[in-house]
């Protein structure tokens, strides 16, 4: 159950940790609601230039991170950003002056009015969160959607009302530092190695993912998803207890637990209670979207608004209406028979893998960035069974190079550099697929920013070309 009202409000002085995008949200909110802020962050200060000047509109303090003992006397509480680790060392001093830290979801939860819907997963939360919000809206539910998606959760709950839904995108990272957080409704799509760079172990990966469900109870609902083996393996037996809330499980092929599944080309619900005659929902074919994984973020977001009690043919047509978002699996142009894809949310090779898979034509693949202690071995497999070339770029060309033993691998120094090259190595029906399979920060600033160079370059190879 949400906080008060003015929970987080009058009489709070609170320090927000890292400017990012949540931790700037968070600072407008709470001044919003009557609390004292204070923010801090470890970038270099000509680096936050443009931040500096919104928190000083907005009524907040920015205190450099020297100078955080100087204020910790005084405060009520810390919010922490999602990029920024609980082993950070301002958090560290924060928290030895015994001073409560929350994630920014969390802060969120207590101030929501509105039901929650969690969704997280290694790969397609975006997708699956994007659509489950169209799901809400196409049934006539009032939704909000945030979160990791793009735009701060806490700015959506803040000003949520008790008849509206929020669908809430949560990472791993965010919840890390949860303690009350629980969504009426919480949805975990999958787990694969990721962020390896930040966790010592896929086992502490895989239990920040489990935080989503911790705090639930018998009047909340689980989505999970059965097919994936550490998911799948709380369906039963000693597993199961560790879910408080009610548990739905989809999966690709109909078994005992599946709720929601796969049968032929159909989509199919068997009702836990009540009828059990399946019914059918929609066929696989009208899904809008790429990929088997894709069929598995479906299966997900019908399965919660089965749930939530939305009118199934409704969902089928919500579903049907859905587009493609920016930057995951995303047709940019076909260019002398040759299809050019975006799929530059792709972080990790778990993504690299399903986006290969998801096209049966000769694939020229360009991957590489910033490496996150990832294993590239089952994806250069992947590469070797799918691509006929990997165009290679950023920190860890090298490294993926060294997971390749069959296709062929060029090196470039640039995306217009990688692009002219697949454009080369590509013929008529062939696929350019930018799948990197690792972070962007060794070259960009964001995978957005990737994204977008990679359609500007095949924009400019286009005319080059004539």
């Amino acid at each position: 159950m949400a906080l008060k009202a003015d929970a987080f409000g009058a009489g709070e002085r609170v320090v927000v940790i890292g400017l990012g995008r949540s931790g700037a949200a968070s600072c407008d909110v709470l001044r919003s609601r009557g609390a004292t802020v204070f923010a801090t962050d470890e970038k270099d200060p000509s680096a936050l230039r443009g931040v500096l000047g919104e928190l000083e509109r907005s009524g907040a303090t920015f205190v450099p991170p020297a100078e955080i003992e100087r204020i910790a006397g005084e405060l009520t509480s810390a919010i922490l950003s999602p990029g920024v680790p609980l082993t950070n060392p301002i958090v560290r001093r924060i928290q030895a002056a015994r001073i409560p830290v929350y994630s920014e979801i969390e802060v969120a939860y207590r101030i929501c009015a509105a039901p929650i819907v969690a969704v997280s997963g290694t790969k397609g939360k975006t997708t699956t969160t994007a659509l489950i919000g169209e799901l809400f809206r196409h049934a006539a539910r009032k939704t909000r959607v945030g979160g990791n998606i793009g735009n701060a959760l806490i700015a959506e709950t803040a000003v949520a009302t008790a008849d509206e839904w929020v669908i809430a995108e949560v990472s791993s990272f965010q919840l890390e530092a949860i303690r009350a957080f629980k969504p009426r409704i919480s949805a975990l799509l999958n787990i694969r190695p990721d962020h390896l760079d930040r966790y010592h172990s896929m086992e502490e990966y895989a239990e920040a993912k489990f935080r989503i469900f911790a705090n639930q109870g018998p009047g909340d609902a689980f989505v999970g998803n059965l097919d994936d083996p550490r998911i799948g393996a709380m369906a039963e037996g000693d597993g199961a207890s560790r879910i408080p809330a009610r548990a739905y499980w989809f999966g690709l092929s109909p078994r005992r637990m599946t709720t929601l599944y796969v049968r032929g080309d159909r989509i199919t619900y068997a009702p836990p209670t009540g009828d059990p005659r399946p019914v059918e929902i929609m066929p696989v074919s009208e899904i809008p979207l790429v990929g088997e994984h894709n069929v598995a973020n479906v299966l997900a977001a019908l399965l919660v608004g089965i749930v939530a009690g939305i009118d199934p043919q409704k969902l089928r047509e919500g579903v049907r209406g859905f587009h493609p978002l920016p930057h995951r699996l995303q047709p940019i142009a076909t260019q002398n028979g040759v299809l050019y894809v975006d799929d530059s949310k792709s972080t990790n090779p778990g993504s690299v893998i399903a986006a290969l898979e998801s096209f049966d034509r000769p694939i020229v693949l360009i991957a590489g960035g910033k490496s996150k202690r990832t294993d590239f071995r089952a994806m250069g497999e992947a590469i070797d069974r799918k691509a006929k070339a990997a165009v290679l770029i950023g920190e860890a060309a090298d490294e993926i190079a060294g997971a390749i033993l069959a296709a062929q691998i060029v090196r470039a120094a640039s995306m217009d550099e990688a692009v002219a090259t697949a454009r080369s190595l590509a013929r008529e029906g062939d696929v350019v697929l930018l799948s990197p399979g690792c972070a962007s920060f060794d070259m960009f600033a964001s995978a957005e920013e990737r994204g977008e160079t990679f359609g500007r370059a095949v924009a400019s190879e286009a005319a080059l070309r004539g």
